[in-house]
């Protein structure tokens, strides 16, 4: 430092920092070798506290309004000085400004997933990130755990520690919860209200007030996504056919889309597909027609037993020894439900001769 600067630093009588900065949290007043004249005004602003500190020993904090330095102004800072005889010289001590307003949009994300568990989903692994809020709460604890000698102390120099101290509770907090991942987006306000009041705490051990934390989304893995978007994609179709005239007439309609044969071949298509569609529905399917020449085949219920296909011999044999009656429930194709066989086979009853006396 040249003479002029030394020159002019003795007759500067105020002591006093403007920031313009937006990120400064605390700003050390310069001094040649830390002189202050006695009788020197302080001005402290709104959002600030001024903080002297005597041979590297926090003497005075002091908040918002002008302050004349002499003895009865501080009066610790007297005791350590021994200004009892109220002598007129500089004494020697840093100022440091220490900006209480509040610190906005710092961002917070986690670097790797967090596997939880999910009700739904058994086990996912879930991202996050998002924005906090932080003010200066303790002075004399945030110069003493974090600032120490530095005279010139940005948000960029906490902002990762404080970053990685949320990411690692947050991962603690959300295990603890049992709100599924589906849910999470309705409750992004709630959830953001919980993990402030659990990670406050562990902010105020360096003096910091976190005011705010905000989640701006909690994502999936990709291939976890592009599942839930096929699901999404086959959910919101809703009704096939309803579907298929939307699609038949959204490509008619659109004339850059293609020719005019593919969106007629389109709408052909389209129709072809309702028409089967109305015919599986109006002819459920069935069992083809026995062959030419082929003998029908008989199924009998007997004692609640189904047995068969039998052949119309074997018929004839179970009714002439008397194991299949008129009252013999029968079946054969072609019929819609089960008959008996005295209304199904009634010709070969009647030949059957009557049993002996």
């Amino acid at each position: 430092m040249g003479l002029l600067d030394w020159l002019f630093g003795e007759f500067i009588d105020v002591i006093e920092w403007t920031d313009n900065s937006h990120d400064t949290m605390v700003y050390r007043f310069n001094r040649q070798d830390n002189e202050i004249k006695y009788g020197a005004k302080l001005i402290v602003r709104e959002s600030q506290v001024a903080v002297f500190v005597n041979e590297g020993e926090i003497a005075d904090v002091l908040g918002p309004g002008i302050y004349e330095l002499e003895t009865k102004n501080l009066p610790v800072l007297t005791k350590l000085q021994h200004w009892d005889h109220g002598f007129n010289s500089p004494f020697k001590a840093e100022v440091y400004f220490l900006n209480t307003k509040r610190f906005t949009d710092l961002k917070w994300g986690t670097k790797n997933p967090i596997m939880v568990r999910d009700p739904e989903f058994s086990m996912v692994r879930l991202r996050a990130y998002g924005t906090y809020e932080i003010r200066i709460e303790d002075p004399a604890r945030f110069l003493r755990e974090i600032v120490g000698t530095d005279g010139h102390f940005t948000t960029d120099e906490i902002e990762d520690q404080l970053t990685n101290l949320i990411v690692s509770k947050f991962a603690t907090v959300l295990g603890e919860d049992k709100t599924p991942v589906l849910d999470l987006a309705g409750n992004y306000e709630r959830f953001s209200d919980y993990i402030t009041e659990h990670i406050a705490p562990y902010f105020k051990e360096y003096g910091l007030e976190l005011t705010k934390m905000l989640i701006e989304n909690i994502s999936l893995p990709d291939e976890v996504e592009k599942a839930i978007d096929a699901r999404s994609s086959r959910e919101i179709t809703g009704d096939l056919d309803a579907n298929l005239k939307y699609q038949t007439g959204n490509a008619l309609g659109n004339a850059s889309g293609g020719s005019m044969g593919d969106m007629i071949g389109m709408g052909a298509g389209m129709a072809m597909g309702q028409q089967m569609a109305q015919q599986m529905q109006q002819h459920p399917t069935q069992t083809p027609p026995p062959l030419p020449n082929q003998l029908p085949q008989y199924y009998i219920a007997n004692n609640g037993v189904q047995e068969g296909p039998l052949s119309l011999k074997a018929i004839e044999a179970m009714i002439q020894e008397g194991k299949l009656t008129r009252d013999t429930l029968v079946w054969t194709q072609g019929m819609q439900q089960w008959e008996k066989a005295g209304t199904i086979l009634g010709s070969h009853f009647m030949q059957t001769p009557p049993p002996l006396p």
